[in-house]
């Protein structure tokens, strides 16, 4: 690939000239920065206990129908969980809109407190609402809400977060933004414990009584402490620099929008790995026939090797530049899918699962490493918020919230358990041509990590 040069800026935009009549210096010589681990535990807590949320439902599917989509066809009530699950996907771009402008106008630390907020109320629904055997159709409506509250709040998360981690220095934004990642680790480590613990220490009437509420009341613990840390952080430096824009949606659509596209397809290949993540417990009992608690000793070992893979790669990237790193995982990952699920139904194992489980983990720690800070670099400070909320929330909505539904469809449709292999592998053709083009495009703000 050829090597990414920067284009004569054209006449300046209106971000532009906010940019320029910003006085950097005395805003930030007049801004007290709180310590960088504070900063850093701020972003991260929300993604954290957002991701927690959200694949602990995923891991409690099989329950979950039982309890509140009861129907005659076991298949029937699973699909109609992971409807619940990716139907609010749909939401996460209006979420995005929202609060990513909100964090453009008013500020990371205002926008990650809001959604924090609504984050708490999603799952104080889910882990208060009675079953339907009690209150009948109320009980599924009540699971929607609470999805669509947590999809709404997330859509805002990630790139405040972002923004937030890659704004606190100028020369290591590969390496801080990829502590994003990180937390998305941690709330999937969280999960596969509660997993393991939940199908291990209670009876399936036990679990599926009262043992499925358990993760999402620790849930509710957790949310007031990172309330609290968000509350007495302070703002970033560059946000702080420069004058924020009135309508920053506007500004991403109408000068932004080619960075839009490819900001959510590049992140099609970890978002597809997660959302397998989340219905592996499904595909490990159903298709595979392994116990019930077989996945989560894979899963608890997945976020380890990914935290220590995005890092290394985010730091790496620093140095080489975003796209060397992710172009040729994306690559790995186009030709490696379909393999990798032959092996586990050929040879239905824990042992192969746990092989396949740490190659998935590596790809997607490699992948997502430098993701973050390539995305907040394709847009800039004025619209970052906004941009990177967007084009996370659409990649989401498309690639990741779709995945469960699609797996199991495609397994019920070709009667073969290879056939979530075909989903991955488009994933990762989306992917790769996003990149390449990304490798290839000069924009008016230059993508300063993507050395080709």
């Amino acid at each position: 690939m050829k090597a990414q040069t920067q284009t004569p800026s054209p006449p300046p935009s209106s971000f532009d000239s906010s940019l320029q009549n910003a006085d950097p210096v005395g805003a930030v010589k007049s801004h007290y920065i709180a310590p960088r681990w504070a900063q850093m535990a701020a972003a991260m807590i929300g993604v954290a206990l957002e991701t927690f949320d959200t694949v602990m439902y995923g891991y409690l599917a099989v329950t979950l129908s039982g309890v509140f989509f009861p129907a005659r066809n076991p298949t029937i009530s699973l699909l109609l969980v992971f409807v619940a699950f990716g139907l609010p996907y749909v939401a996460r771009p209006l979420g995005a809109a929202v609060l990513g402008a909100y964090g453009d106008r008013r500020g990371r630390k205002k926008a990650l407190t809001l959604s924090i907020q609504l984050m708490m109320a999603g799952t104080a629904i889910m882990a208060l609402i009675p079953p339907f055997a009690l209150i009948g159709l109320v009980a599924p409506i009540g699971v929607f809400t609470a999805r669509l509250l947590q999809a709404f709040s997330f859509s805002g998360e990630v790139g405040s977060s972002t923004a937030f981690m890659a704004e606190q220095t100028k020369a290591r934004k590969g390496f801080y933004a990829s502590w994003l990642s990180v937390s998305q680790k941690l709330g999937l480590l969280l999960a596969a414990l509660f997993g393991l613990f939940l199908t291990t220490a209670l009876s399936l009437p036990q679990l599926s009584a009262w043992g499925w509420r358990l993760p999402f009341f620790f849930g509710l613990l957790v949310g007031p402490v990172g309330l609290y840390i968000r509350r007495h952080v302070h703002e970033t430096p560059e946000f702080v620099a420069i004058t924020p824009v009135r309508a920053p949606v506007r500004e991403v659509f109408s000068a932004a929008s080619l960075r839009l596209l490819l900001g959510a397809c590049m992140i099609a290949v970890p978002l597809g790995i997660t959302s397998l993540f989340v219905y592996l417990p499904t595909f490990a009992t159903r298709e595979l026939k392994l116990p019930a608690y077989s996945p989560f000793y894979g899963l608890l070992l997945s976020p380890c090797l990914g935290v220590v893979f995005a890092l290394a790669s985010g730091h790496l990237s620093d140095k080489v530049g975003r796209i060397r790193i992710m172009l040729p995982a994306s690559l790995l990952a186009l030709v490696s899918f379909y393999p990798v699920f032959a092996l586990l139904v050929h040879y239905k194992s824990v042992t192969v699962l746990l092989l396949a489980l740490v190659w998935l983990s590596i790809l997607q720690g490699i992948s997502v490493g430098p993701a973050y800070a390539l995305m907040s670099e394709i847009f800039p400070t004025q619209i970052r918020s906004t941009g990177m909320s967007l084009s996370y929330n659409v990649g989401a909505m498309v690639f990741g919230g779709a995945g469960p539904v699609a797996f199991a469809s495609l397994i019920a449709v070709t009667g073969t358990a290879v056939a979530p292999s075909f989903y991955l592998v488009a994933l990762a053709f989306v992917s790769t041509v996003s990149l390449f083009v990304l490798g290839r495009t000069a924009f008016t703000y230059p993508i300063q990590g993507a050395k080709p």
